[in-house]
């Protein structure tokens, strides 16, 4: 079976002496850490930002820091999400990093998107430190993670996974068992935003023309979230649109860098993205037009001629 489901509460086992540090404390982050707190482990958090480490530890973290000088050597695992493999790398081994003062054995749950050989390196990296590795990217929004309701695509040894099993509990609802490879669960994620960020796209495209027709963006999402052409992304993202409101839960510029990593991982590959490259294009002209840090459905906003809603109907 490549497929399990976790979060069941009978295959938990002695999560109260399970200490955790999730690295990375934004959106996805700290609804994973959230619900490592909710599920009763001994939950750490790591961020550079004071609000959100102010805000876990309110939520029942046991200890919150800047870095993990304080509680690595007690850990039994860590969860790195952050956003790319550059802050991974810095994360885990920059001269701050958590890597070097962990104990032998403790597990590392790589879940920010990159591309394969960036897992792999990391990988190596990690056994030198006689650190064990799960290659684990994760989806599902900010709200799913808050509930513990992630799908998490992971590689990695049998190990790698057991040790991890009280995370993966209580942060996930699906568990996609790549297999052990480092680098697979980090291309199954590329393949999926592919087909995210071009979802995406299409979606902007398909009420900016509806826009430009003089169609309600209200009634055209409505139709079309009750219709075939609908996608979760399209509900998800397009009621952004309709509501006038861009604020951030995944920016422009991630998908500049993950499509950046679709593409990148096709040229590897000398294999032709059609649609990939045009929605890498949409949302590159988008944070060149100044919008990369609002919600990435602000890629509607190239469009020109056409008249979007305003937050709070004004």
């Amino acid at each position: 079976m490549r497929t399990v489901k976790q979060h069941s509460s009978t295959i938990r086992r002695n999560i109260m002496s399970y200490s955790v540090a999730v690295i990375g404390l934004g959106s996805m982050g700290m609804g994973a850490a959230v619900s490592c707190v909710n599920a009763g482990l001994e939950t750490y958090g790591i961020d550079l930002n004071p609000a959100a480490l102010e805000k876990l530890k309110a939520a029942g973290a046991k200890d919150v820091a800047s870095n993990g000088d304080a509680f690595a050597k007690d850990l039994d695992a860590v969860v790195v999400l952050v956003v790319n493999a550059a802050q991974a790398n810095a994360a885990l081994f920059s001269e701050t990093g958590i890597a070097k003062k962990l104990k032998p054995g403790t597990a590392v749950m790589i879940s920010s998107t990159m591309a394969a050989a960036d897992a792999q390196a990391i990988s190596q990296k990690l056994t030198e430190l006689g650190l064990i590795m799960l290659d684990a990217p994760v989806s599902g929004g900010a709200a799913k993670a808050m509930k513990g309701e992630m799908t998490v695509m992971a590689s990695g040894s049998k190990e790698a996974f057991d040790k991890l099993q009280p995370v993966l509990d209580a942060t996930a609802s699906k568990v996609y068992n790549i297999g052990e490879a480092i680098g697979l669960g980090a291309t199954v994620k590329i393949v999926h935003q592919l087909l995210a960020g071009v979802h995406i796209a299409a979606g902007a495209e398909a009420m900016a023309l509806a826009s430009k027709a003089g169609i309600p963006l209200d009634v055209m999402y409505d139709v079309v979230t009750n219709a075939a052409g609908n996608s979760w992304m399209f509900e998800n993202r397009m009621k952004h649109v309709v509501d006038g409101d861009y604020t951030p839960l995944s920016m422009v510029d991630i998908f500049v860098k993950d499509l950046g990593l679709v593409n990148d991982t096709a040229k590897s590959l000398h294999f032709p993205l059609h649609l990939a490259s045009t929605a890498y294009s949409m949302f590159t002209e988008a944070s060149n037009a100044g919008f990369g840090k609002e919600d990435d459905s602000a890629v509607i906003k190239i469009f020109s001629g056409i008249e979007l809603p305003k937050k709070g109907g004004n």
